[in-house]
């Protein structure tokens, strides 16, 4: 992974490339090969050189996308947004707020089927799941990426790490969501404070690991499993979850949460075997995209 981080030095144009400032030599050998793209500003005193892209799936929120993109640092490489077949303007409002943005057509259902097509039109080396509904905060993102660039694998949002919030769950969703994180901790050794939270952030190279065959909301869930199974490095983030802003959740308590303990049983009674080429492989047309 490009994993190079440098300060953002008064006076140097951090978006130049390291053959462009004299820095080639000592940066083709960071992360084992040559730093592809530009240098992007972060903050005032931090760059990067991995390309972020932000994956985005929304259907019919055109009124809550200008609040989650107003919140998108502008050194994002690419927003993705998936579509699922909104009967609203959520696509016209994503391309008015973000002209370059790539729409992509969910032909599926679900918010597994989506994200796994959003995973697959993204181009940059690092991804972030972000919900179109408002209730998470782009500025956020740079923790995620943080993480990431100092040697995290999958960078994971919580809600109930110290300095993290919600005001958004209810009573028994605290408690739903405590009693099946405590069962995945138990049985695949994860320490997770929180496990029903859709913002998260990766290095594109584990979604060879995980193998997404999810096409409902519990593909967080099994993300999560799946990753402590591949063995990889992760990272709570704190992170701050707001009431969704216009429109009504869907979320059940009870029916979501027999949902999620489904694939914690069903992934602790899977045994490793082969594994099966990834549902995003390059190649595989998930959806249309402009």
């Amino acid at each position: 992974m490009s994993s190079f981080l440098r300060p953002a030095i008064s006076g140097e144009d951090p978006l130049i490339t390291p053959s462009e400032n004299g820095h080639a030599d000592h940066a083709s050998k960071i992360g084992g090969g040559l730093i592809s793209g530009q240098y992007r500003p972060i903050s005032s005193h931090l760059a990067i050189a991995p390309p972020v892209s932000v994956v985005i799936p929304a259907m019919n929120e055109a009124e809550n996308l200008p609040y989650v993109f107003k919140t998108l640092p502008d050194w994002i490489h690419e927003v993705v947004l998936v579509d699922g077949n909104s009967t609203d303007d959520t696509v016209q409002v994503a391309r008015d707020l973000w002209p370059g943005v790539k729409v992509v057509k969910q032909r599926g259902k679900g918010k597994g089927d989506a994200l796994i097509s959003g995973f697959a039109a993204c181009s940059g080396e690092i991804i972030v799941m972000v919900d179109a509904d408002g209730s998470a905060d782009g500025n956020e993102i740079i923790s995620y990426v943080s993480a990431l660039v100092s040697g995290a694998d999958f960078a994971k949002g919580s809600r109930f790490a110290n300095g993290g919030g919600t005001d958004d769950m209810t009573p028994i969703r605290k408690l739903g969501n405590w009693a099946l994180c405590a069962v995945v901790n138990a049985k695949f050794g994860a320490r997770y404070t929180d496990l029903c939270y859709g913002y998260n952030a990766f290095w594109r190279h584990c979604l060879d690991k995980i193998d997404l065959d999810c096409t409902g909301f519990e593909v967080e869930t099994l993300m999560n499993i799946r990753v402590v199974k591949a063995g990889l490095r992760v990272q709570e983030i704190p992170s701050h979850e707001y009431v969704r802003i216009h429109g009504v959740s869907n979320l059940s308590a009870v029916r979501d949460g027999l949902r999620v303990l489904r694939v914690i049983l069903h992934e602790r009674g899977k045994r490793h075997g082969r594994r099966r080429p990834p549902a995003f492989a390059t190649g595989v047309n998930r959806g249309e995209v402009s």
